[in-house]
């Protein structure tokens, strides 16, 4: 029996295979939203941590055919709090030891953290909640649910982001400073995510608890939205790119493309659960991409395969493809080989995806 315990936009899931297992997962957001779907297809009892009641309704409508005792939410308001989470894993715990079909929790995927440039106070919008909320679930964690194995946690491309570095691998750091994030907003989002991440590997050093840990470090993430979102202003930020271009927003001239590497969705959902499943990928980083991408292409695939919404991008002259020459390369080896993940390489067809979900939202 395995207990997964997915935090961020929590909620909690249990194996039902030979042998059941349960796992408590954040299921909420993008990526912890398709998370969720892998593990109720593979047959994982769930217990997913929300922000509210609301969305935790949501997130059990999404499923209307499944038992209560396959899928259940736990609202967790501050995920930053550590002893909000002690008290809750206990309580979990206490009350699976009763049963007799079930045990405590064995793992845990922590999704939650701030994804945005928008922000007034660097510390306590960006830098405490990634960095704070990273450690008080690890902490919760050792504190309270001593039969976890492993913690899988969302990490990011932009952790390992260094313009000093030719190809990117799990070895890769980003060598942004708090300083840095405090002084300069536009490294603020950078070391929030590069900051929780050390943050979570110096843990494991310095505790030497009795679970081990896998970071999934993917870049820009595409494709098709799963979770329940009111308009297309809640959309995921990497995919308001998309967003933006179906909506006309860069009609005249394309943006900077920034991160000039992607990977869908679903690839990454899948990552998360490998690395929760297989045992070689402990201690390991794993950089989730699928290729190399520009606006000028994300552009191309949409007039592809949507030609009706051709007027709101710009002429074909101003489609100008800002790739460098030289651009970094990646070895994403690690990925394929340990988690056994085959990447999606159609763009064109993530970003199809991506504008028919867009579409279903209403707005564009």
């Amino acid at each position: 029996m395995v207990k997964v315990l997915l935090t961020g936009k929590p909620f909690s899931v249990s194996l039902v295979p030979s042998e059941p297992a349960n796992v408590v997962a954040g299921g909420s957001g993008f990526i912890a939203s398709r998370i969720l779907d892998i593990l109720i297809e593979k047959g994982y009892d769930v217990v997913t941590t929300v922000r509210s009641a609301q969305s935790g309704n949501k997130i059990l409508e999404r499923y209307p055919k499944l038992s209560q005792d396959r899928l259940q939410y736990v609202v967790v308001e501050d995920i930053t709090n550590v002893n909000s989470l002690t008290l809750i894993l206990t309580k979990m715990c206490d009350y699976q030891a009763l049963q007799s079909s079930n045990r405590p929790f064995d793992g845990v995927i922590h999704t939650a953290a701030p994804f945005t440039q928008t922000f007034s106070d660097p510390v306590k919008e960006m830098l405490d909640p990634a960095i704070k909320g990273t450690t008080a679930v690890l902490k919760a964690v050792k504190q309270s649910a001593p039969s976890v194995k492993r913690v899988v946690l969302t990490s990011s491309f932009i952790a390992m982001f260094n313009p000093q570095v030719a190809v990117y691998d799990g070895t890769s750091w980003n060598p942004v400073t708090r300083d840095e994030a405090v002084q300069n907003p536009r490294f603020t989002y950078s070391a929030s995510k590069t900051l929780a991440e050390k943050a979570a590997w110096a843990f494991i050093d310095s505790e030497k608890p009795s679970f081990d840990l896998v970071s999934i470090n993917p870049p820009l993430v595409f494709g098709p939205l799963r979770q329940h979102i009111a308009s297309l202003d809640k959309v995921n930020t990497s995919n308001q790119r998309i967003r933006d271009m179906v909506q006309g927003k860069f009609s005249d001239k394309l943006p900077p493309t920034g991160i000039h590497l992607w990977v869908d969705v679903r690839d990454v959902a899948l990552a998360h659960v490998r690395a929760l499943e297989v045992p070689q990928a402990g201690g390991n980083r794993f950089l989730v991409a699928a290729g190399h991408m520009s606006n000028k292409k994300i552009a191309e695939a949409v007039i592809a395969t949507h030609p009706e919404l051709r007027s709101r991008l710009p002429a074909a002259e101003q489609l100008v493809d800002d790739t460098p020459p030289n651009v970094y390369g990646f070895d994403n080896a690690k990925a394929v080989e340990v988690l056994g993940i085959t990447f999606r390489s159609s763009l064109r067809e993530c970003v199809g995806d991506t504008v028919e979900s867009l579409a279903a939202v209403g707005g564009i």
